[in-house]
């Protein structure tokens, strides 16, 4: 790796951890030495890249430093371009073309030699067959969470029992097949996951729930972290 590429991924490593960094980690991930890190980090600081630390703790870069737009390396552009091919595919239609039109923003933007890396990639998300047919404007319901109001559902059960619900919508979980809104319902005063094929009716409401969404989102995953620990099952991230 060359020394500038090296630079720009420690600043990488750092901004994505939420905790200090320590050169060790540092250089098994680059493949490097530690020593190679410790000069590396010494040289960021000279140059203003505000790092705080110290060795045999750990290094984190502080808040309001950011490198210039679309700095990325051939890996991390395959790696959005297929993320988006797998949006695309399956995601409501607004987001599909949001996704299509991120890909050709980063082929547009990014330097010419790493354009085919955007426009002609080697990966490629399959299409999604057998799914289910949304019965929700998903559009709708992501402007719900990000503005924390409230859905009245009609939705069918399993057994194709009718319940009415309003619930207080936070995300939206995407399998292969199907689409899952994960609220908290106020009739079951729990949370709860509906799938967009089984809504029967939908009505956004005005009213705004009382917490937020990032709060039910951290109070959800913890349950459901609890729930598999439970049952002796690791779970990683709390994921739809």
């Amino acid at each position: 790796m060359r020394r500038a590429d090296r630079l720009f991924q420690i600043i990488q490593v750092l901004r994505r951890g939420r905790r200090p960094v320590t050169a060790e980690a540092m250089a098994a991930e680059l493949e490097t030495s530690k020593r190679t890190i410790y000069r590396d980090i010494a040289d960021l600081m000279a140059q203003r890249v505000p790092i705080r630390g110290e060795a045999g703790v750990g290094y984190v870069l502080d808040g309001g430093f950011d490198l210039p737009p679309l700095m990325l390396t051939q890996d991390e552009i395959e790696a959005a371009v297929l993320g988006a091919q797998w949006v695309a595919g399956r995601a409501d239609p607004a987001l599909a073309r949001a996704a299509l039109d991120l890909i050709a923003k980063i082929g547009a933007t990014v330097p010419e030699r790493l354009r085919p890396f955007a426009l002609e990639p080697a990966t490629r998300a399959a299409p999604r067959r057998d799914h289910a047919v949304d019965r929700l404007d998903m559009a709708q319901v992501r402007r719900a969470i990000h503005g924390g109001r409230k859905i009245a559902l009609s939705y069918r059960d399993e057994q194709d029992r009718l319940s009415q619900r309003t619930v207080w919508p936070f995300a939206v979980g995407y399998h292969e097949t199907v689409q899952l809104v994960i609220a908290w319902c106020e009739l079951r005063v729990d949370f709860r996951s509906f799938r967009t094929d089984r809504v029967a009716d939908a009505t956004f409401l005005d009213d705004r729930y009382p917490e937020r969404a990032a709060t039910l989102r951290a109070r959800w995953r913890r349950q459901m972290n609890e729930k598999y620990a439970e049952m002796g099952v690791a779970r990683r991230g709390g994921r739809a």
